[in-house]
């Protein structure tokens, strides 16, 4: 789907505990810092759906488990991509006007981080309600 770039990261395996690489200033994707946050999701809960106007997202699930359902209200086009810290460690950079809810797999709780360009204002962003589009 336009708008929607998986990217692989490394992860290095020190004996003690891996490092897990995000996003460095040279990669693509990357278009400028404003904040870093992190939100969970439990198991089987969804969050969304929510669109940015602007925004691009750069998420990246450093624990756990989580279904991204994406859906682009102009094509009626749909994607759904699943991200795990353990068996598919990818970053996942969304461009605006995509809607997206995702979903928590699994039976632990999920951790994911979100790098986005400028801090956030909840006046860019548009939320609907769970209802108005079916999952995947």
């Amino acid at each position: 789907m336009d708008g929607v770039v998986l990217t692989p990261l490394k992860k290095i395996p020190t004996g003690k505990g891996d490092v897990m690489h995000a996003m460095k200033a040279t990669d693509s994707g990357f278009c400028g810092f404003g904040e870093v946050y992190f939100t969970q999701i439990y198991p089987h809960q969804v969050k969304g759906w929510k669109r940015h106007k602007k925004m691009v997202l750069n998420l990246v699930v450093v624990s756990g488990e989580i279904r991204f359902h994406i859906y682009n209200e102009q094509t009626g086009e749909r994607q759904t991509i699943d991200l795990s810290a353990e068996n598919n460690y990818q970053r996942l950079t969304l461009q605006p006007m995509l809607w997206m809810a995702f979903e928590g797999l699994g039976q632990q709780t999920a951790l994911l981080m979100d790098l986005i360009p400028e801090p956030h204002d909840p006046s860019e962003a548009e939320t609907r309600d769970l209802s108005w589009q079916k999952l995947s």
